[in-house]
């Protein structure tokens, strides 16, 4: 019997970590940026999706319903990527448990199907850390999402070495997903700040990590990226090219194509040549299914891109649900 299909891409809207920073001056700069980074068209559909929507991200029902339709046996949950870093220790707290309570409430309405993703205040380190446990220790969470930077730090800043350790320690899942762009004006017209922005804001990150040696300090991280981590696999070619060439580029103890097969990628990449590709460039056994359930930027037939792509078997059944088992459940502390 071949292994359950896992969606590892599933977003969950918490309308009390909302609450909570409603009117806020914080929120209130959030929501301008954002404002800045869209055209008025693209806020208007983002408001009616976000309507459109609402029963799908919070009813455990409205999900599983979608799940039997895709295909999909079990889904990783995650929330909706509003981390709010701008809040202060205090707030951040808060959130953060609310956030990672509502995950774990959810998830707990359907446990055979459905596995939680947390969140962590990475603006403050040792918080996030602490956090992390209890999300995965106290909650039963399987790791937390985190954005590609932190109010404009990187993820790669060894400030956040604490949290890259206690992931390790714990065997969680750390899923790297962007939450809009730092080009910000230059990409508001036509939705390019989702389109482009957002596959440019993970290869960024990512190459952080990699060039800057965490990868190195810690090689046992389980480090998922969204949309197919975006162009790095693509063009990985060129940072290898850096790295031999340039004594400047040279942070990392390896060539940068060899961390692709230490970090695993979400199949949204939407063609089966894509797909087909990423599995080259990173390994079949890198590859987990992703949807972004239930946006319109995802998709509904993940297994019939995947059949699509004509992968070999093992490759396929991988893909489908084993990479994903393997990833959430071996060396992981309960």
């Amino acid at each position: 019997m071949s292994a359950p299909v896992v969606d590892f891409h599933g977003h969950l809207a918490v309308p009390a970590a909302d609450a909570l920073v409603a009117g806020t001056p914080g929120y209130a700069a959030e929501l301008a940026a954002e404002q800045r980074a869209h055209s008025p068209e693209s806020l208007a559909v983002n408001r009616r999706q976000l309507k459109r929507l609402s029963g799908k991200l919070t009813d455990v029902e409205a999900r599983l319903a979608d799940l039997d339709a895709m295909g999909v046996d079990r889904q990783v949950v995650g929330p909706m990527p509003m981390h709010h870093y701008w809040a202060d220790a205090g707030l951040a707290a808060r959130l953060a448990r609310t956030v990672n309570e509502a995950v774990a409430g959810h998830c707990a309405a359907a446990p055979e199907r459905l596995y939680g993703l947390g969140t962590v205040p990475l603006q403050h380190p040792g918080l996030a850390a602490t956090l992390l446990e209890e999300a995965v220790t106290a909650h039963g969470l399987y790791g937390a999402s985190v954005s590609t930077t932190v109010q404009g730090r990187e993820l790669a800043d060894p400030v956040h070495d604490e949290v890259w350790g206690t992931a390790e320690e714990l065997g969680a899942v750390v899923f790297v997903h962007p939450w809009g762009c730092s080009l910000g004006e230059r990409l508001a017209t036509r939705y390019l700040g989702n389109t482009v922005g957002q596959p440019v804001e993970t290869t960024v990150a990512l190459s952080h990590l990699i060039f800057t040696g965490v990868l190195d300090r810690f090689p046992r991280l389980k480090l998922v990226a969204a949309h197919g981590g975006g162009y790095l696999p693509t063009y990985v070619g060129r940072s290898d090219h850096a790295w031999r060439e340039r004594p400047d580029a040279r942070g990392c103890a390896e060539p940068p194509s060899s961390y692709l097969r230490r970090m695993w990628f979400d199949a949204l990449v939407y063609t089966p040549r894509a797909l087909r590709h990423l599995v080259e460039e990173v390994g079949a056994d890198r590859v987990v299914l992703g949807t972004d359930h239930p946006f319109d930027m995802g998709v509904t037939d993940p297994v019939d891109r995947l059949d699509a792509a004509g992968l070999a078997p093992a490759e396929r059944d991988a893909i489908a649900g084993g990479n994903a088992l393997d990833l959430l459940l071996k060396g992981r502390v309960r």
